[in-house]
């Protein structure tokens, strides 16, 4: 008997996902596992470009990214479905935004992560800049 053929998961930036899809993945993921339905749809609403990976109609992998498509462009929440995780569909992801022919002319390309290696095996070094990021839950008092 001939071994069964694993579905072809197809890549797309043409469509947002429904924020119900993406909570599902979002779950998944200590940064992301409280992240509500509302604020999801608001998210999907402001952002740039996304890349989705899907198997079949399952969502199993997403990225975005926000930026000014000349200067800057920041990727966020890159996010692979546990079940599909090591198997080259993050960084399909990662390459398909960097690829992306809207991001032709960006300069630089940004992220935060707690991967960095990941990240360095597709040509990101954090040697370029200093990242800083300023918490609102943190500096509550400043406002």
């Amino acid at each position: 008997m001939p071994p069964t053929l694993k579905p072809a998961v197809i890549y797309s930036h043409s469509e947002l996902p429904e924020a119900s899809e993406l909570l599902g993945l979002f779950r998944q993921a200590p940064w992301a596992k409280d992240r509500s339905l509302d604020d999801a749809k608001t998210m999907l609403q402001h952002t740039d470009l996304t890349v989705c990976a899907w198997d079949g109609v399952r969502l199993i992998g997403f990225g975005r990214v926000l930026t000014d498509f000349v200067y800057r462009a920041t990727i966020w929440d890159v996010i692979v479905d546990r079940a599909y995780q090591g198997q080259g569909v993050g960084t399909e992801i990662v390459k398909r935004i960097l690829r992306h022919p809207q991001l032709k002319r960006v300069e630089l390309v940004w992220l935060c992560t707690r991967r960095p290696g990941f990240y360095e095996r597709l040509g990101f070094s954090s040697k370029e800049q200093t990242g800083m990021v300023w918490s609102r839950s943190k500096n509550s008092q400043l406002e």
